[in-house]
């Protein structure tokens, strides 16, 4: 699963990181931010989905499914 949060949405209310701790957090500014590089293992996919459903921009995107490595 790959969870990401687009800054150019997020307006910082923090629902997702006060409802999704383990999942989001909150950068220097106040704003969203997902934990890590954003790939979750599934177990956190209840988390993922209540911050991301409970945000009013809808920055936050959750992809299920097999997840590309990066490359470098």
């Amino acid at each position: 699963m790959k969870v990401a949060v687009d800054r150019d949405l997020c307006t910082g209310h923090g629902r997702c990181y006060s409802l999704a701790p383990r999942v989001f957090t909150d950068d220097d500014d106040g704003y969203g931010q997902v934990t890590g590089d954003g790939t979750l293992p599934d177990d956190l996919a209840e988390d993922a989905h209540s911050g991301a459903n409970s945000c009013p921009e809808q920055a936050i995107s959750v992809t299920v499914g097999p997840v590309e490595p990066r490359r470098r």
